[in-house]
């Protein structure tokens, strides 16, 4: 299963998914509680989280983190680790 989470509100993710037309579901974190659980964000009053993404197992344990992704290259990376 993929995931996304924006700090963005639910219209402006609506909008953002639709357009770029993702095969997954972008949910929303305006509060940032779950960007400071995954340390995207070093607090809930930062604004914005950085861009991380993990690998989480059928576990539910973080099997990888990407610190720095580039959207371009982002997919192959991450299929090349599951």
């Amino acid at each position: 299963m993929v995931l996304g989470i924006s700090n963005d509100a639910p219209a402006k993710n609506k909008r953002f998914h639709e357009k770029q037309g993702f095969p997954y579901d972008l949910l929303c974190d305006e509060s940032l509680e779950v960007s400071v659980a995954y340390g995207a964000a070093p607090n809930t009053d930062a604004g914005k989280a950085k861009r991380i993404s993990y690998l989480i197992g059928p576990d539910g344990n973080i099997r990888k983190a990407y610190a720095k992704v580039k959207a371009a290259d982002h997919p192959e990376a991450v299929l090349g680790d599951l």
